[in-house]
């Protein structure tokens, strides 16, 4: 998570603060969740912590941002677009319309771990703002293979494909949250510590219900894929850096709507 964006939100709530401004609503806490996913200017005013309780709603509030995005696919495909220049200019919308938020994390990622040195080390190349090669090799890696995958889906079900890709991202996030160990510092460990089992299989639940809902088994499959997305950032974290940082959250978004897309292309290969 790009920790320039972060500085949008206080991580305590000011003492000028009203004592129901410190008590956020659900309500208020799940649209600044939002607004720190995307770049909607819904002018939320709360906090980090008040936003992280309701971390285990965020595949939901993918799906939301995947409305949008499986939308534009849908437009891109009825004006007679190549499918890859389709699959190009949607990922290029998807990482624009969160921010570059999560993008920023991936490549920190991707930097530390091409380092030498013990994880304290790694963590301190983590959240140095420049870039080196670790950095730019895995987001090409990563973007070459979401854009050929979603260049390989079929194209009179982009909506619901990338409906469910955004969805699995947010849920490969949230898996990494239950299963990682928070940093001592940074704004990931606040919704690292707001997710345990029982919320994860809640979510994990409704996720697999809406994958069903929108593309049957093969959603099911997407769904499943994005959590083998979230789990695979998790130990890679856990052995480089032992415990995991808000960068780490990002760069599972960014792969599990990698493995999300993957294992829809393998599914429909298969299934249909």
């Amino acid at each position: 998570m790009d920790s320039r964006k972060n500085k949008k939100y206080s991580l305590q709530a000011s003492p000028q603060r009203s004592k129901y401004q410190e008590n956020a609503s659900w309500y208020v806490r799940i649209a600044g969740l939002l607004a720190f996913s995307t770049i909607l200017p819904l002018n939320i005013h709360t906090t980090i912590k008040e936003m992280a309780y309701y971390t285990w709603l965020w595949p939901l509030i993918g799906g939301l941002i995947g409305l949008f995005v499986g939308l534009l696919g849908f437009v891109f495909h009825e004006l007679l677009l190549p499918p890859l220049l389709i699959a190009g200019l949607v990922y290029s919308f998807i990482l624009f319309f969160t921010g570059f938020h999560h993008l920023d994390g991936l490549i920190d990622m991707g930097d530390a771990i091409m380092a030498h040195g013990n994880a304290q080390k790694k963590i301190e190349i983590m959240r140095d703002p420049n870039i080196g090669t670790g950095g730019i090799s895995i987001f090409f890696i990563v973007a070459i293979i979401t854009v050929a995958s979603i260049s390989a889906l079929p194209l009179n079900s982009i909506f619901f494909t990338l409906l469910i890709a955004e969805i699995g991202a947010k849920l490969g996030l949230v898996t990494c949250c239950t299963l990682s160990i928070p940093a001592p510092k940074g704004t990931g460990s606040y919704f690292i510590k707001a997710m345990n089992p029982l919320s994860m299989i809640l979510i994990l639940l409704i996720s697999l219900s809406l994958g069903f809902l929108i593309l049957k088994w093969i959603g099911i499959i997407g769904v499943l894929g994005a959590v083998l997305g979230g789990i695979i950032v998790t130990f890679t974290a856990k052995r480089h850096f032992i415990t995991a940082t808000g960068d780490v959250l990002g760069a599972a978004n960014e792969i599990a709507r990698l493995f999300t897309l993957l294992s829809m292309v393998i599914a429909f290969l298969w299934i249909t």
